[in-house]
């Protein structure tokens, strides 16, 4: 057992041991206080040490004791622990204060050097990371003079010792940026004049408490004078885009100008007395007129998409009757090379839809005329859907078809698909801007082709619904009650028929060439009950009148005849065998007022009328009343032609040659103002827009009649379009214009301004 002298020395021991500095030891750094006097000096003497841990030691042996007695070695050693830990806290509280004493002591003597020197190894160490990063770093005061820059600082300026100077006096120029506290600095380098990306950031200094201003700055000369560069290619580009486009105008305007006269002459001698040669040969002329207006409009269009100027316009149209419109304007064409063309848009399809007609109609004319080009036999048939919020229109033709390679490149500019037995004149712009448009669309143009089958081009954008349309579909039973037996060659104008008929409501049974030799009609009255039409294509018409004519008027009495015929083979003999005709292609409506028998008792010549596009109807001119016409033209070729075209028509035609004469000729108050102004935009004097703008000006301030203008341009351009008409234009027809639309358009605003001066 421990005496409680044994203790008192194990403890003493301990303690000693405890209050020692042991090397190394990492809770403890020792700190230079030379230089500084301690004025508790006694605190720091060994000797009173040694003694004030010795009178511990006496009270702890005396408690030792005490505690022994009284309540054993148990309780002795709790004493001996709790004491123990006492004395240890308090010798370490008085080394520490010991230790703090003369550091404050000496804080006012040394409050200047710890200003100057306590932040000197961080600021030295981010000085250095901007020196390795090339970048600028300076620390100023609230008056602008700077109390520290790194050595990057100093190379750049040429200042080795820059401390105690203004930015301003050493030659750094400040732009404001944007942001704030950013600027673009100037700063005059020995390797010449060099910008800065400058930012400020105020702060407190740590050890002053005093507010700094901490600069830092980027060299970014070179990514300026690259984006510079690339502005001044961008203006550069834009500048020579619109030359481009200047060019082409005026070029455009140059090449129209004698072609118009060219394509309109070939007219006036078409009405001429000609020989089958001369008659020939005028239609080559015709052919080769029109294949350079194609050239004009595809180099126009394609400047246009090039410079990134080309705008959709789109409003609310007909999408049925707009591929119905291109299909029978190309279905001369395809009928002259012996391949059938058709169309079916689907039911889904409301009859109005938003998109850009104009631009749509391009497209589609491009896309199918060269299904019809390429196509030797067979045919080319036209589908459109509604899919999803797209409107998908497939071009499905039986013409050569293409190598995965051909498929790849047939969107490019001057591209043609094909060996060089296959290619045909022309740019090769035609899908190239078909499918750029389409793009403009919001959508893409893509092709499905296998060489020695055919090929699919599929033209797909997103279109928006009139919001009376989207839940409209009454379409799909409007033929509910038809059953109609088609008797017609295999090929695309069939399959078209078949499928309008379907779609529609009806139920179509198709015999074509290849069956009409096996089939019964007693199968079909087992399968599909008696039909109500019969439409018999031309081609099939003796095997019809031979086969099934009798027997069908037998088995199914009221039974409609209905003949399907060509637009060149309308006045054919066989008609008087049939109760209606149609002319494939076939226009939907039609169809359905044929099958529903709305066309009694005059169904031919309805049915044919019902093919051609519709006129408003307007008051005619009293009869041998001739129209008075100013005709402002520059060009003798364009005047003598124009001229000639409404001499013939009946009209009086006076001609003048500029701005100011036609502007002196509208003015004229009474009966010598003219009826109509026919006129070219590009006249001398002045610019056609700002005369239509002059002529209505001085009629509003007169209180006189507009005189309607029909506008003569070879600029086609959207913009200038929309320009003649905002500015007072009745019409604007592109050169070279069509004579007999020119009269149309001629007599009808004279027919319009009759009527309007009748009602008022």
């Amino acid at each position: 057992m421990n005496t409680p002298a044994d203790l008192q020395k194990r403890l003493s021991s301990a303690f000693g041991q405890a209050l020692s500095e042991p090397p190394g030891n990492p809770a403890v750094t020792p700190v230079d206080n030379a230089g500084f006097t301690a004025p508790d000096a006694w605190l720091s003497s060994s000797r009173l040490g040694r003694l004030w841990l010795g009178g511990a030691g006496v009270v702890a042996g005396g408690l030792l004791l005490a505690a022994g007695y009284v309540a054993g070695a148990a309780a002795l050693a709790g004493v001996v622990g709790i004491f123990g830990l006492a004395v240890l806290s308090a010798a370490v509280i008085g080394r520490s204060v010991t230790r703090s004493a003369p550091l404050a002591s000496a804080e006012p003597h040394a409050s200047a050097t710890a200003i100057n020197h306590q932040p000197a190894q961080p600021l030295n160490f981010l000085s250095d990371i901007h020196d390795a990063l090339g970048d600028i770093a300076v620390t100023r005061g609230l008056n602008r003079r700077i109390l520290h820059a790194n050595a990057t600082f100093r190379l750049v300026t040429g200042k080795a010792r820059p401390e105690g100077m203004t930015c301003d006096e050493i030659g750094i120029a400040f732009r404001p940026d944007d942001r704030p506290d950013h600027y673009d600095v100037e700063i005059a380098t020995p390797q010449g004049q060099r910008i800065y990306s400058w930012r400020d950031v105020m702060m407190r200094d740590p050890a002053s408490g005093q507010l700094r201003i901490e600069s830092i700055a980027r060299d970014i000369t070179d990514q300026r004078l690259a984006t510079r560069e690339r502005e001044q290619a961008r203006l550069k580009a834009e500048h020579e885009s619109a030359a481009k486009s200047q060019l082409l105008a005026t070029v455009s305007h140059e090449i129209r100008t004698p072609l118009s006269g060219i394509m309109g002459m070939s007219h006036l001698i078409g009405q001429t007395g000609l020989t089958p040669a001369q008659e020939s040969y005028l239609d080559g002329i015709r052919q080769s007129g029109q294949a350079l207006v194609q050239l004009v409009e595809d180099l126009l269009d394609f400047s246009t998409l090039e410079s990134g100027r080309f705008q959709i316009h789109p409003r609310a149209e007909s999408l049925r009757r707009l591929i119905e419109s291109v299909v029978e304007m190309l279905a001369h064409r395809a009928h002259e090379k012996g391949i059938e063309i058709g169309a079916t848009v689907h039911s889904d399809i409301p009859e109005l839809m938003s998109f850009d007609p104009a631009r749509l109609r391009q497209v589609l004319f491009n896309v199918i005329g060269n299904a019809v080009k390429f196509t030797q036999r067979g045919g080319v048939l036209v589908r459109a859907a509604y899919d999803d919020g797209d409107l998908v229109i497939t071009v499905q033709d039986s013409g050569p078809g293409m190598t995965p390679e051909e498929q790849t490149r047939v969107f490019g500019a001057f591209e043609q698909a094909g060996d060089a037995s296959e290619k045909s004149g022309g740019t090769g712009l035609g899908l190239t801007i078909s499918a750029r448009i389409v793009e403009e669309f919001g959508g893409r143009m893509s092709v499905v082709s296998e060489r020695g089958v055919g090929s699919q081009f599929i033209v797909r954008f997103p279109v928006e619904l009139p919001a009376d349309q989207r839940s409209r579909n009454h379409r799909a039973t409007m033929l509910k009650s038809s059953r109609v037996l088609l008797i017609a060659p295999d090929g695309p104008a069939a399959t078209a028929t078949a499928e309008t008929i379907r779609m529609l409501g009806g139920t179509c049974r198709l015999i074509e060439a290849g069956d009409a030799g096996n089939f019964t009609l007693d199968t079909l009255m087992e399968a599909e009950g008696p039909p109500t039409d019969v439409i018999v294509d031309n081609r099939m018409a003796p095997q019809f009148l031979s086969q099934f004519a009798d027997r069908l008027g037998v088995i199914a009495p009221g039974l409609r005849r209905i003949f399907l015929v060509t637009p060149e083979q309308r006045n054919a003999e066989e008609f008087d065998m049939f109760d209606a005709w149609l002319i494939r292609p076939l226009r939907e409506q039609s169809v359905i007022d044929v099958l529903r028998g709305r066309m009694r008792g005059m169904e031919r010549r309805d049915a044919i009328n019902d093919n051609q596009p519709g006129f408003m109807t307007l008051p005619e001119l009293p009869e041998g009343t001739g129209i008075s016409i100013v005709l402002a033209e520059d060009d003798p070729v364009n005047a003598m032609l124009v001229r000639a075209v409404l001499t013939k028509a009946g009209h009086a035609v006076d001609v003048v040659q500029d701005v100011e004469s036609l502007l002196d000729r509208a003015w004229h108050a009474g009966h010598s103002r003219p009826d109509i102004i026919v006129t070219d935009l590009s006249m001398p004097g002045g610019d056609g827009v700002e005369m239509l703008g002059r002529l209505r000006a001085h009629e509003r301030r007169q209180g006189l009649s507009p005189v309607p203008v029909i506008v003569l341009t070879a600029d086609s351009r959207d913009e200038t379009r929309r320009a003649a008409l905002l500015n007072g234009a009745s019409i604007v027809l592109a050169k070279p214009a069509d004579p007999q639309r020119l009269i149309q358009e001629v007599e009808t605003l004279a027919a319009m301004t009759v009527d309007f001066a009748r009602l008022s």
